[in-house]
């Protein structure tokens, strides 16, 4: 499902400079129809109560979604954007602890996916349930220039 020269390192390394390294999410696994990431639970993370924030959970969510969908598209024709998240947040999860990501797609139309999201602790417990929906865009002459 993923394109053949998808790579963890390489996924990462497009993350870098960004927000997803400031909360320090890495993605850590491309199966064949999943991706994985985990994020920490620390000062980048937590709301003042010392606990996930639920911005955070969201961010996580909508990394895994993005990542995953760029990596089922032609990028030099196309790039998708977020079109719409919600998430549950069912759990809590305490400062130290990290929480692991795992999306999965639930559509993958030509030009709209949807993507489930599942956010767990370290005991394997759900903490968050999200689904995202991606929109797939054609690039414009000029912008597939840039990229080839």
């Amino acid at each position: 499902m993923f394109l053949k020269e998808a790579t963890i390192e390489k996924v990462n390394e497009v993350c870098k400079n960004t927000m997803v390294e400031h909360l320090g999410i890495e993605l850590t696994e491309i199966g064949a129809d999943y991706l994985a990431g985990r994020m920490p639970v620390d000062h980048r993370t937590r709301q003042p109560m010392g606990l996930l924030h639920g911005g955070a959970s969201v961010a996580l969510a909508e990394t895994l979604g993005s990542a995953a969908c760029a990596l089922t598209i032609n990028q030099k024709h196309q790039y998708c954007v977020g079109m719409e998240i919600n998430a549950n947040h069912v759990k809590s999860v305490t400062q130290g602890e990290v929480v692991y990501g795992k999306v999965s797609p639930l559509h993958i139309g030509k030009k709209t996916q949807v993507w489930e999201i599942r956010i767990t602790n370290e005991n394997g417990q759900l903490v968050c349930i999200s689904r995202i929906t991606m929109a797939i865009i054609d690039k414009k002459e000029d912008d597939q220039k840039k990229t080839t």
